[in-house]
């Protein structure tokens, strides 16, 4: 009988630690008390190093209930593989354990839409999806995930692949047991001020659900916004999905760690529900 396929982490050591206890330590110190979790459709979430986004991260999933199904939409900074890559079955192993691909979803959005491809290239040293994996074992032992890797900047591509994850969710009745992620930093590398001013504008057009908006901001004011296009699949199959209302829980920027300001990355946690 053919070995599950196993993508091993690529990012632990550098982006978040190596050993699960310090992982689970790191998380605990952002998560803080809890709270009441909320049903959710999706949520954006940075992926950058924990010390730099993770309480972003953690406080945004740390208020949310973990479906049983997480579809994970992430840029593709390699430049390898498929535009539109879908890495069907087999497992990703993070410190925390290994978490399995749903396959059966994976095969569903496969067969229903004409932009996916099989490809394990995209995914085998892209961080931009393995980094919210712990963040979601700490909440959660329990879920699945399909991956997907994004290179592409095609508006009318990106709004059709939304569309068709919705319907392949909801014809197959999993509305209520399939969530999705896109993982996304904002503005990179320009002065405190310039960024925030840009990423309102990022972020009052993903509160709005509008991915027109998004879109057009990120072409017209140059924000460096790495994920957009996972942010607008995500807001398109959302709004499909029945999504009306959008929250932002957190916003921060690298200068908040390391005090520098002269030059920081964007991080914003939001829920679509």
């Amino acid at each position: 009988m053919e070995q599950p396929y196993i993508r091993k982490p690529v990012a632990a050591g550098q982006f978040y630690p190596s050993s699960a206890k310090e992982i689970n330590k790191m998380i605990s110190l952002y998560a803080g008390e809890g709270g009441p979790k909320k049903e959710v459709i999706g949520c954006l979430l940075p992926h950058a190093g924990y010390i730099y986004s993770g309480r972003v991260a953690v406080q945004t999933i740390s208020k949310v209930n973990i479906k049983n199904t997480v579809i994970l939409l992430g840029p593709n900074h390699t430049g390898s593989g498929a535009a539109f890559s879908i890495m069907p079955r087999g497992f990703w192993e993070t410190p925390l354990g290994n978490v399995e691909i749903d396959e059966r979803l994976a095969k569903l959005l496969l067969n229903k839409t004409r932009h996916l491809e099989a490809d394990m290239l995209a995914h085998l040293d892209e961080h931009s999806l393995e980094v919210e994996l712990p963040i979601l074992q700490y909440f959660s032992k329990d879920f699945k995930i399909v991956p997907v890797s994004i290179m592409s900047d095609d508006l009318d591509a990106l709004k059709e692949l939304g569309e068709e994850l919705a319907a392949a969710i909801k014809g197959n009745d999993l509305k209520g047991s399939v969530m999705i992620i896109a993982s996304s930093d904002l503005t990179h590398y320009e002065e405190q001020a310039s960024a925030g001013k840009k990423d309102a504008m990022a972020i009052e057009a993903i509160i709005s659900l509008d991915e027109n908006k998004l879109t057009r901001a990120v072409s017209q004011f140059d924000i460096s916004m790495c994920g957009f296009a996972p942010v607008t699949v995500m807001i398109k199959a959302a709004k499909l999905l029945g999504a009306k209302k959008a929250e932002l829980i957190e916003y921060q920027t690298s200068g908040d760690t390391t005090k520098d300001f002269s030059s920081v990355v964007g991080y914003a946690g939001i829920t679509i529900y």
